[in-house]
């Protein structure tokens, strides 16, 4: 069969998979995600197995290390998996919860409730943990899951899909609900972007090239999931050294995800006091430097150019600046933002209250490290994605973010 015919066999199998899935109780649903979570840890080893075999042929290629870690699981980041569906499961289920409701002036009830999308394709690279939350987050909303990863990951995902099947099925759900689209080639990619009428939504989860080209080239309606050039902002009302943790949090806690900080600027009258600290700070931390004048002042920095200012690294590596004032900081954060997180430090409320109104982001942290834009903490469970666009969905996408709603409209013989 040609890749299209077989995305069109799985999504057809899925599409009667979610009929059922969409009826199922919250008991039933929550049952399913424990199991789901116990079969992870019980056949950790079979995952962590086929996960080696994936990084061993990574390394071997060359994949740089940033990608690599991106790429493995270690038992404590299976564990990890687990609890996400584990707190997945005591969430309160979306499904049937009024959005709104009143009765018309005519006596008719109205009430929009929250339903399904019904069939999810997810596109993918590199993580093999997204496959576990999506099909969670998919399974507690009622959504069926075509989950199509990257060849990089294909063992993993082949092992974790397999693993979530049987548990599925063993609780009594079709395991259909989650299904894995071939990775051998990217016709796949292909034949899902055009499943329209099969697939109701896509949602896009890897670097700036596959979200695009997901973005304009889909026929299939697609919520956006954006990449991560963030920055942190030290406003000249900053306390100095909850400013250093901040800026070294962002960076350095883990540098291969969307939320880690990729520039940092600096209000020009504390420079003198925060640049050597802060410079000092993350070239001990292994950080790379790429800064304008003034940080190129302290050795080993190197000039920062614009395409510095457009990159998300994804490494030890940040770009750098002195600016004037709030506005010149706010304007910068204008042209380079992928609009996904921004940070100011400041004891200021005016200066905070200024940043959060003027910059357009997903999230923006006031006094936070840019770390926390994340699922798990802001309490949504596990997240599908962080959506960087305006429709439908913005920021963590948790369970709410993956349905849509229906209006039931209830009369005693109403007529117009």
């Amino acid at each position: 069969m040609t890749a299209e015919q077989v995305v069109r066999e799985i999504a057809l199998r899925a599409r009667e998979a979610s009929y059922e899935l969409a009826l199922a109780t919250r008991g039933v649903k929550d049952a399913a995600l424990q199991a789901m979570a116990d079969a992870l840890i019980a056949r950790g080893e079979q995952v962590l197995a086929a996960n080696a075999l994936d990084v061993d042929r990574a390394r071997e290629g060359g994949t740089p290390e940033n990608i690599i870690d991106r790429l493995r699981l270690t038992p404590d980041r299976l564990e990890g998996m687990a609890q996400g569906l584990r707190d997945v499961a005591g969430l309160p289920d979306p499904i049937g919860e009024v959005v709104r409701g009143s009765t018309l002036a005519n006596g008719l009830e109205l009430r929009q409730l929250r339903v399904p999308f019904g069939v999810v394709g997810m596109i993918y690279e590199a993580r093999p943990n997204v496959t576990a939350d999506a099909a969670g987050i998919c399974l507690k909303s009622g959504n069926a899951v075509l989950l199509r990863g990257s060849s990089s990951a294909a063992e993993s995902n082949a092992a974790i899909v397999a693993v979530l099947r049987d548990a599925v099925a063993a609780s009594g759900l079709p395991a259909d609900v989650i299904q894995l689209v071939p990775a051998e080639s990217r016709e796949s990619v292909k034949a899902l972007m055009r499943a329209r009428g099969l697939v109701d939504v896509l949602i896009p989860r890897g670097g700036a090239g596959l979200i695009r080209t997901v973005v304009e080239e889909s026929i299939v309606p697609v919520i956006e999931t954006g990449i991560g050039n963030v920055h942190v902002y030290v406003d000249k009302a900053a306390d100095l050294e909850k400013a250093l943790a901040i800026v070294l949090n962002s960076k350095t806690h883990r540098t291969s995800v969307c939320n880690s900080a990729e520039s940092l600027l600096v209000h020009a009258d504390i420079a003198d006091a925060f640049l050597p600290k802060v410079v000092a700070a993350l070239q001990e931390s292994g950080v790379s430097i790429h800064g304008d004048e003034a940080f190129c002042g302290f050795e080993g920095v190197t000039p920062a150019t614009d395409e510095d200012w457009a990159t998300e690294y994804l490494a030890l590596e940040i770009a750098a600046a002195v600016v004037p004032s709030i506005e010149d900081a706010i304007t910068h954060i204008r042209r380079w933002s992928s609009q996904h997180t921004e940070a100011i430090v400041t004891e200021d409320l005016a200066a905070a209250r200024r940043f959060t109104a003027a910059v357009d982001a997903a999230a923006v942290m006031v006094n936070a490290s840019t770390r926390f834009t994340d699922g798990g903490e802001f309490g949504f469970g596990a997240e599908i994605g962080i959506s960087t666009q305006k429709l439908h969905a913005r920021g963590p996408m948790g369970l709410p973010e993956m349905t849509s709603t229906k209006y039931v409209v209830t009369g005693d013989g109403h007529i117009r």
